[in-house]
């Protein structure tokens, strides 16, 4: 085995060849001895012509799909660049002996730091209270009709809490807030060293102040935000979105914000993005909306480049890597067979 190569997704690379995200440091795969990277060329889908011979992919926003595996059988990694992967063919990369990676390192704090965000923006009507300060007096005039409100004792609640999730118990701490949450899959050690109380979800639904998403989108999550348990909330309370628009039913909830069931919603994700410029939602007062970039921070984008880059040289050097999320392949056979070349050829 001569080089470990390296393929990068060709929206890495602006059309005049620079870097999307400068901050993403691309120096580690220039020196690494044995290493050798290049941009694809494909849009939007991955092609499979294009990742002959390469060892690995570090995946922007295109989507990797069963049409997109090489025949050869080299590939050994999809690093994902971020910790969505609703735009990879898990399924195909488990059945070609390759792992999928993602970055929860390099999104944790910066994903929680936007849900807090959100909160502070909706519960504080940070907008609104822009909008008539511009209006200069007679804005002014009106900023006694949106008071805005306290966090203290209020009930901060999630759905899951999980990697992002606990993070933001974490620093919602000082907000002297009450803490509950529903995960099935919940670590309960976690639970009880943030002081957050499990309960199931019609009760989260209905005595939470504050309702943060943050679990993956999936089958068992599309929609969990339905009309249904947007209707057991309270008339006070408010939604916070950063995970995937599909958890929640938007059509149900812009209705719960236009009749003022709710009392706001804070979104960085829509069930559809971009959304069409009709989109009614994008007309309300109470919810602040983000293009799915609330995160986006040079920090942030360096710590998830970092953690990509990572997971591709733990492979190389036939260790398994961190944030595996297709975990049957570490009983995989070939690609166990896989790591070891990689190991004989480039370990420590």
């Amino acid at each position: 085995m001569g080089e470990y190569r390296i393929a990068l997704s060709s929206d890495f690379v602006k059309a005049d060849g620079s870097s999307t995200f400068p901050m993403f440091d691309l120096g580690p795969l220039g020196t690494e001895p044995g290493v050798a990277f290049e941009y694809l060329k494909s849009a939007g889908e991955v092609r499979a012509d294009e990742l002959e011979g390469f060892d690995a992919l570090i995946l922007l926003g295109h989507e990797f799909t069963r049409a997109s595996v090489p025949s050869g059988g080299r590939l050994a990694i999809v690093a994902r660049f971020g910790v969505g992967y609703d735009t990879v063919d898990v399924a195909a990369c488990s059945d070609n002996d390759i792992a999928l990676t993602i970055t929860p390192d390099g999104v944790r704090r910066p994903v929680a730091v936007s849900i807090i965000a959100l909160i502070l923006a909706v519960t504080g009507k940070l907008l609104i209270k822009d909008r008539l300060t511009r209006q200069g007096p007679e804005g002014f005039a009106k900023k006694a009709q949106h008071m805005g409100v306290g966090l203290v004792d209020k009930t901060l609640g999630s759905i899951g809490i999980g990697n992002i999730g606990a993070e933001m118990y974490r620093l919602a701490k000082p907000f002297d807030m009450k803490f509950m949450a529903h995960d099935p899959y919940a670590d309960p050690a976690v639970a009880e060293a943030l002081g957050v109380r499990m309960v199931d979800l019609e009760t989260l639904f209905r005595e939470a102040d504050i309702l943060c998403v943050n679990c993956p989108l999936g089958d068992e999550t599309h929609h969990i935000v339905s009309a249904e348990r947007i209707a057991m909330m309270k008339p006070s309370a408010f939604i916070i979105n950063t995970s995937r628009g599909p958890t929640i039913d938007q059509k149900a909830l812009t209705q719960a914000l236009q009749e003022g069931r709710i009392a706001g919603a804070g979104l960085d994700v829509l069930e559809q993005e971009p959304p069409d410029a009709d989109d009614p939602i994008l007309r309300l007062d109470n919810v602040v909306l983000n293009p799915h970039a609330l995160c986006w921070t040079d920090q942030c984008f360096a710590g998830i480049g970092a953690t990509a880059i990572k997971a591709t040289f733990e492979v190389m050097r036939g260790r398994e890597p961190r944030g595996i999320v297709n975990r049957e392949i570490l009983e995989n056979a070939a690609w166990r067979q896989k790591l070891e070349a990689f190991r004989g050829a480039f370990g420590e």
